[in-house]
């Protein structure tokens, strides 16, 4: 019957008209806040207190047996700031963070390729690849130390029979490839695993496409794969960033102490050594809060520029 009670609007069905979603709704107002209260008061206590307490430590200066202290304002960042060794450990701190990002990286991405080509027992690669980043910083450093120890270490032991004189204890040059060497095998099997999933979410028919079309392997990664693969890049990248400045602690202080003639102390070394062994409380935390200013600067940056040339979808 036309124009009855019962007639459906014009141009739309039962089939076509957007079905309303239910809402939900709490029925006790206090259960969300209560949800979300132990997360904020870890990030409270674990993060905002001990950066609040940083921050007022580094505008205090203590005498040195620690029984007083004067608020000197910002006289300890222009210290730091003025500090040779200080600027040194920045220089160190970016060799070290790209070389380890770098090689971390291009690495696993390698590694990546290589094991979809793998037609049985890809699993077991898989695994075994995944395996290093189980190993803590500080023991993955100690490995990497056995293996090059100028003395006793077996890969050294061929690198001098190769005519290579190894000595990373004196050669400051020689340590830092060790210390990335080591943060880079450690950060390997992380990346590998984000580099296997981006891997395997690219459709096979783009990449079929592209070989019936002629094109060569090299070009069909460069052109196909590797723009795809951009997300997971940039993600990796600033994980990666971030692996470098922070969690290589262990590597290093297990490796070669920040030596020699701290050719290999870092930012985060840096404030270890001065506030934990030398107890200059004040200049130690200043470095920590220009370490959280840099990372958190370079971040924004590679959110800024970088992710430009990131498309998703």
């Amino acid at each position: 019957m036309r124009g009855g009670a019962n007639a459906e609007p014009k141009g739309e069905t039962p089939y076509t008209r957007p079905a309303l979603s239910p809402r939900v709704v709490f029925p006790n107002k206090i259960l969300p806040y209560l949800l979300v209260a132990p997360q904020l008061a870890i990030t409270m206590v674990f993060f905002y207190w001990p950066a609040s307490q940083a921050l007022r430590q580094s505008m205090l200066r203590e005498d040195p047996f620690g029984l007083s202290s004067k608020f000197v304002w910002f006289a300890n960042f222009k210290k730091v700031l003025s500090d040779p060794n200080y600027l040194n450990s920045v220089q160190v701190t970016a060799v070290f963070s790209i070389a380890t990002a770098a090689v971390a990286m291009g690495t696993a991405l390698l590694l990546a390729v290589m094991a979809e080509k793998v037609v049985r027992s890809r699993g077991l690669y898989r695994t075994l690849m995944i395996w290093p980043y189980a190993v803590a910083p500080a023991i993955a450093g100690m490995l990497w130390l056995f293996l090059f120890n100028p003395s006793i270490g077996s890969l050294a032991y061929g690198l001098r029979w190769l005519g290579i004189h190894w000595d990373p204890l004196l050669d400051g040059d020689q340590a830092m490839v060790l210390v990335v060497a080591a943060a880079s095998w450690k950060q390997i099997s992380y990346n590998f695993l984000f580099f296997v999933a981006g891997l395997q979410a690219i459709p096979k028919t783009l990449i079929e496409a592209a070989a019936i079309d002629g094109a060569g392997e090299n070009k069909r990664f460069w052109t196909i794969v590797f723009p795809l693969l951009a997300p997971t890049t940039f993600f990796l990248l600033v994980v990666n960033t971030v692996y470098a400045f922070f969690d290589t602690f262990g590597i290093i202080h297990a490796v070669t102490g920040g030596g020699p003639g701290k050719a290999t102390e870092t930012l985060v070394y840096k404030v270890y050594n001065d506030g934990f062994v030398n107890l200059i409380l004040g200049d130690s935390a200043a470095q920590s809060v220009i370490l959280m200013v840099i990372v958190i600067a370079l971040t924004a940056i590679q959110f800024r520029y970088v992710e430009k040339k990131v498309h998703y979808g």
